[in-house]
């Protein structure tokens, strides 16, 4: 197979825990041709069928210079890849919103979208919780400050965070005195001008913010609990948190199973569900991590999970 991994510049990967340089090691690995592209690599003029301009990747096997490019081609046809991994980090912005135009062109053309590029726009990853309520704890999406305030008086001990955050980005606890809450809003909300999401805080968070993955429909069976240090809030790795593997929990289970054929049937090939204690925080879908932090301390080698999912998936 050709696999066509849709990601940020080569150079700026920290292989030692990026998850796709997992999935493209574990590709070469069984024989398949790694292709690489940036978003902006993407071209489609009327006429003609969406391009790329593609380099042919080798992994070498060694930490500092880990990839040769054996060949660039300007103007390859997406169609004639056998897979696209759509790989590109958040934020999922207008740039991202517009790949997944070109990309879901490219599938008409016939291409084979992992992610599917529809199924990421219409989840995006802290309001697909909505659909899933029974799991969540208690949550408000608003532009109104007055409404979060009211949240706050409800619940007395909250957390407030913007809706194209990524990696702990922008996220406020407040405390039952309210300390601070007017600034904060403020900084989130811009008089209205953005939509804010609030939920109540869950103290199971200092046993970690669990990611869940499900490739195929089906639950990876160890998770990274993500654990806040130093007092932190948050247990983003992005924001300084311990990474532990561990055994999914039987509720860990019952949101995964509940949720992965569903989104499994829209499109979404893998899926990284966050979860606090027994509540669904967010649905991740545009760049899931935690691969290598899952093999490194369990020996479950998800990135072969994954390529088997990706190879019946193209066939």
């Amino acid at each position: 197979m050709h696999i066509l991994f849709v990601a940020d510049p080569l150079s700026t990967f920290k292989i030692y825990k990026d998850t796709t340089f997992a999935m493209m090691r574990e590709a070469q690995k069984r024989g398949h041709q790694v292709l690489a592209c940036e978003p902006q690599d993407i071209v489609w003029q009327s006429g003609q069928k969406v391009t790329a301009r593609v380099q042919r990747v080798r992994l070498t096997g060694d930490a500092t210079d880990w990839f040769e490019v054996q060949g660039v081609d300007e103007h390859v046809a997406l169609h004639t890849a056998d897979a696209i991994v759509m790989r590109k980090d958040p934020p999922f912005d207008s740039e991202y919103f517009y790949a997944t135009h070109l990309l879901e062109q490219a599938e008409r053309e016939g291409a084979k979208v992992f992610n599917k590029p529809r199924a990421l726009r219409d989840h995006p990853e802290k309001l697909a919780i909505l659909e899933f309520e029974r799991f969540i704890s208690p949550t408000l999406v608003t532009r109104s400050a007055q409404a979060v305030r009211d949240f706050h008086a409800l619940h007395r001990d909250i957390i407030l965070k913007p809706l194209d955050g990524m990696g702990g980005m922008g996220i406020f606890r407040v405390k039952d005195d309210g300390l601070n809450l007017g600034a904060i809003i403020e900084t989130l909300n811009r008089e209205g001008a953005q939509t804010v999401m609030v939920q109540k805080f869950i103290p199971a968070i200092e046993q970690g913010d669990k990611r869940v993955l499900v490739i195929g429909g089906q639950v990876v069976p160890f998770c990274l609990a993500r654990i806040p240090q130093g007092g932190e809030v948050r247990g983003n790795l992005a924001a300084g948190g311990k990474g532990v593997a561990q055994a999914i929990s039987a509720r860990d289970r019952e949101i995964a199973e509940a949720l992965g054929p569903v989104l499994a049937e829209r499109g979404l090939l893998l899926v990284g569900l966050d979860v606090i204690g027994d509540c669904l925080t967010e649905v991740n879908v545009t760049s899931p991590t935690c691969f290598q932090e899952i093999f490194d301390q369990t020996g479950f080698d998800v990135a072969a999970m994954f390529i088997d999912a990706l190879e019946a998936a193209a066939a």
